[in-house]
């Protein structure tokens, strides 16, 4: 059978170990040929092409539940539930998402696109199940990184308190080698723990020992560890099976995640196992594309690239730094000045640049893992004690630690410097990714001062203005990519004073207030807007908290008519906080936000994103043209 052929997982329970073979090889093959193309992650889902050949084979896709974390290596997973005819639109506008949406096929039976959700979402499917009665699998893969994520492990101690709850958690560990012998080994052992006559004698010793003269109903905890020792007995566990045993689970592993005559045999005993079963296997993360296997990190996820060489095409023209890479340079060089600084985030040094940071200062660099809320608050350990933490996580997973700065760093007022890559619209990521609401969701804390830049050089100066800052925390958020070009500042660099905006055009007829990336496209707009006559005042508010009500309010007073513009959701954000200044100082004026609505930013290129969002230069001036007829504008009398 061809990949083409499969419209439905159920069709490989009748296919063969041969068939399933050819079958990963034509998955590995589009997969390769999509990515170079497309873009997109590409060492998780080669990795997992058996195992998700193997699980499927096991489960009847008419009943039963399939939950992937995060859902970037589930690229398998789409080619065989009928999305492979369109496979080639991966990550493109209006094509297949990069992630797992329920939306998008009856088969994605779990969204994701943050880390260590499986095994809690599974758990609430295992008890919706056994409440209504169903019969059928509820099963989570869940990677060795996801499973450091602290919401992971406590759904794994819950599940583990569950005993007639079946649950099956698959691990998907790329980061261990495996060896025949080993696995080999792990294969018998497995078979012979869950033989009939060992799993008898363990059922029933419990049993028997309570029938023995003294002993009666209650068991010592003597004898509890001679029924326990059966299981010791009967299978050299790792460390990890222990872990797992202990946590209540029946653990099996650790297998070797390309055999499918293994992986199909271990997945048909853990089927047959009541309670919560856990399932150790051991894959190679790019496992088929030898420059893969061997940079797994690279290989993660790579942009359009040739696969022959596995490098990228040649850029046309030169381009900016990216955001990242000026904020670690900038970094460095304060933290040469200054050996209180020290970098914090949360298994993403190279995407947030921290990794430059970490080869310069290792001792003074802690990656803690997916884990955003104990790096949040090991942050507000780090600064209770006089040191400067830098927190540099991307805006859509700094969500995920809201209480925790809150609770543990704006209510103790610490100096935790938080700085948010990737904010706004992101791109092909999709909704999981894009960071447009961490202006609304930390302008409302209290101590929390919030920042913007528009462009390379004011990141400069705003890592100055967040490391100098030393009387509460402070945030930064900026963009994924690079910016406009502007000059970066090779020293010299001065903090910016906290709250103070700045004029960038004068203009009597409308008083536009950008902040961050749509500073410039705002310009840009008002220059379109003077070829119809309107004259606009131009404000870089820099601040999202506190604004500069100073500058803000007079103006508004005298123009009459403000818009506000950002890159972030409207509710809440930072539109609503220009609006509640003006309530404030008695300002009743017209006030037109633009910015991003009340939704789920679907996913695209990010040019085209802004695009279809209003938030390029022609979309600003093209929305405020709809509201403002020039007629009027140049007919008001700016008196009010």
């Amino acid at each position: 059978m061809n990949l083409s052929d499969i419209s439905h997982p159920n069709q490989l329970r009748d296919l063969s170990i041969v068939q399933l073979v050819h079958l990963a090889e034509q998955i590995r093959e589009k997969h390769l040929e999509t990515v170079a193309a497309t873009g997109g992650h590409l060492g998780p889902g080669l990795g997992v092409v058996e195992l998700t050949l193997a699980l499927y084979k096991t489960l009847d896709f008419d009943r039963d539940r399939v939950l992937w974390d995060v859902g970037h290596q589930a690229y398998p997973h789409k080619m065989l539930t009928g999305r492979f005819q369109n496979f080639h639109t991966l990550r493109q506008k209006d094509g297949i998402a990069g992630y797992l949406k329920r939306c998008e096929n009856p088969h994605d039976h779990w969204g994701a696109g943050h880390a260590s959700t499986s095994i809690s979402g599974a758990v609430g499917m295992a008890l919706a199940r056994d409440l209504q009665g169903l019969n059928r699998k509820i099963v989570a893969v869940i990677g060795d990184g996801a499973l450091t994520g602290g919401m992971a492990l406590e759904a794994i101690n819950h599940a583990g308190h569950l005993p007639k709850t079946n649950l099956l958690v698959v691990l998907n560990d790329n980061e261990m080698s495996i060896s025949e012998n080993v696995g080999a080994l792990a294969h018998y052992l497995n078979r012979l723990r869950m033989s009939p006559p060992v799993r008898f004698l363990k059922d029933n010793l419990e049993n028997q020992i309570k029938s023995l003269p003294l002993v009666g109903p209650t068991i010592s905890p003597e004898i509890e560890r001679i029924k326990d020792s059966v299981k010791y007995l009967t299978v050299a566990r790792s460390k990890a099976g222990v872990v797992f045993e202990e946590l209540g689970y029946t653990y099996l592993g650790p297998i070797d995640g390309h055999n499918l005559g293994e992986l199909l045999e271990t997945f048909e005993l853990a089927h047959s196992i009541d309670g919560p079963v856990f399932v150790h296997i051991i894959t190679v993360k790019g496992k088929g594309y030898h420059l893969a296997e061997l940079n797994r990190l690279k290989y993660h996820a790579q942009g359009t690239f040739d696969l022959a060489t596995g490098k990228a095409p040649p850029a046309k023209k030169p381009t900016p730094p990216l955001y990242q890479s000026v904020f670690a340079s900038t970094l460095i060089k304060l933290a040469e000045q200054n050996d209180k600084i020290v970098g914090i985030t949360a298994a993403m040094p190279t995407g947030t640049g921290l990794d430059k940071f970490k080869e310069r200062f290792p001792e003074r660099f802690f990656d803690v893992g997916i884990a955003e809320q104990h790096a949040v608050t090991m942050a507000a350990g780090l600064a209770a004690e006089g040191m400067r933490p830098v927190t540099a996580i991307y805006s859509t997973f700094l969500q995920r630690a809201f209480d925790q700065i809150v609770h543990d760093v704006a209510i103790q007022n610490l100096p935790v410097f938080f700085c948010m890559d990737r904010a706004g619209v992101v791109g092909e990521d999709g909704p999981t990714h894009h960071g447009v609401f961490d202006m609304a969701y930390l302008r409302m804390v209290p101590n929390l001062v919030v920042m913007a830049p528009k462009n390379e050089a004011e990141l400069q100066r705003m890592i100055v203005t967040g490391i100098s800052h030393t009387t509460g925390p402070i945030a930064v958020r900026y963009p994924r990519g690079s910016g406009n070009g502007a000059a970066l500042m090779a020293e010299g660099w001065e903090p910016i004073p906290v709250g103070k905006a700045e004029v960038l055009t004068s203009g009597e007829d409308l008083l536009i207030i950008a902040i961050g990336t749509m500073v410039g496209p705002s310009v840009q707009a008002s220059s379109l807007l003077s070829e119809h006559g309107i004259k606009a005042t131009v404000i870089n508010a820099r601040f999202v908290k506190p604004l500069d009500t100073e500058l803000i309010l007079p103006l508004a007073r005298q123009i009459g008519r403000v818009i506000t513009v950002e890159e972030g959701c409207r509710m809440g954000g930072f539109g609503s906080a220009v609006m509640e200044a003006l309530a404030d100082g008695g300002i009743n004026i017209p006030v037109l936000r633009i910015g991003i609505d009340d939704q789920f930013v679907t996913h695209a290129s990010r040019s085209q994103l802004l695009e279809s969002l209003g938030l390029t230069p022609g979309g600003i001036a093209r929305t405020i043209l709809e509201a403002y007829e020039p007629r009027v504008l140049n007919s008001s009398a700016h008196s009010s």
